[in-house]
């Protein structure tokens, strides 16, 4: 059996404008994804997919010939992106799937499906490791994106990273002396990367500029040394987005009465935030407006 893990991952600057060159600073977390290939005599390729509870959410039985479905689930969501991902890596290495007569694939989070860490983008790397194929060719040809999220799947560091071909990826230091004072906190809804990518190529303004001011916050704040100061860099970044994209930063919209910053990660709109303050001041506050998917920086974050 062949067994291959990807972590997951957190946006700390540069969302959207990463698009366009920004560099953006990601975070790889403890939490991944889990992909297990056994070879079977059966001429299919027999998948399941479980959650972190070890509870099924998804099986199909897929032609190892055609690498579509045999259970007619063809217009299942889940069905269609494995087939389109299998399709790729087959194309990319056409020894892929050459090997034995059958596969029985299983793949297990160590997250919820709905935290926003990367259940997509580990999936892509698991696929890419197991296929012998580059993870950024099967994301640009199913889900696209910048692809900061395969390098974190990739690197067990703290990564600055560029788009390109191939994009820059560079392995940094950041172990703050305030990072018991940084939490993450989960919204309680999920946000589609795909819908938050339309919505700022649709408003996006002056990006060239941004892109600059976005290069400095992520310079400084990787050299901050008070929380203060970080405060005060990721109120910047959320006024800088907010204008390029033409949406309201969290805290202004939902959190005004919170005494400390507060920072989007990723697409705006979902998954988590990261907030500062003492643990006491953080899980009173969010408690009590019934978010109760807190989480300390050194719990999450590979290597903290």
């Amino acid at each position: 059996m062949q067994s291959f893990y990807s972590n997951g991952k957190l946006l700390i600057t540069g969302e959207y404008v990463v698009l366009d060159g920004a560099n953006a600073f990601a975070l790889p977390t403890k939490l991944g994804q889990h992909l297990d290939v056994e070879p079977i005599t059966d001429r299919n390729i027999i998948w399941t997919s479980f959650d972190e509870k070890g509870n099924l959410w998804f099986q199909d039985t897929f032609n190892i010939e055609t690498l579509t479905s045999v259970a007619n689930n063809s217009e299942d969501p889940v069905s269609k992106q494995l087939t389109a991902l299998l399709k790729t890596a087959k194309k990319e290495n056409p020894d892929f799937l050459t090997h034995h007569s059958g596969y029985k694939v299983s793949t297990r989070l160590d997250f919820p499906r709905d935290w926003g860490l990367g259940s997509s983008s580990t999936l892509i790397n698991n696929l890419a490791l197991w296929a012998n194929v580059n993870p950024m060719t099967l994301l640009l040809h199913s889900f696209g994106g910048s692809g900061y999220d395969i390098a974190c799947a990739r690197h067990n560091a703290p990564i600055l990273y560029q788009v390109g071909d191939p994009p820059k990826i560079k392995e940094i230091s950041f172990n703050p002396r305030f990072k018991d004072e940084l939490f993450f906190v989960h919204r309680n809804k999920k946000q589609n990367s795909r819908d938050a990518i339309s919505t700022y190529k649709q408003y996006k303004t002056n990006s060239e500029i941004i892109i600059q001011k976005i290069n400095r916050i992520t310079s400084q704040l990787l050299k901050a040394d008070s929380r203060l100061i970080f405060d005060a860099l990721i109120i910047e970044h959320e006024i800088l987005i907010a204008h390029v994209t033409n949406q309201t930063p969290i805290k202004n919209d939902l959190f005004p009465d919170f005494d400390n910053a507060i920072k989007s990660l990723g697409g705006w709109g979902g998954d988590f935030i990261l907030v500062t303050g003492t643990k006491a001041y953080v899980y009173d506050y969010f408690n009590s407006k019934n978010y109760n998917t807190i989480i300390a920086y050194n719990d999450l974050i590979l290597g903290a």
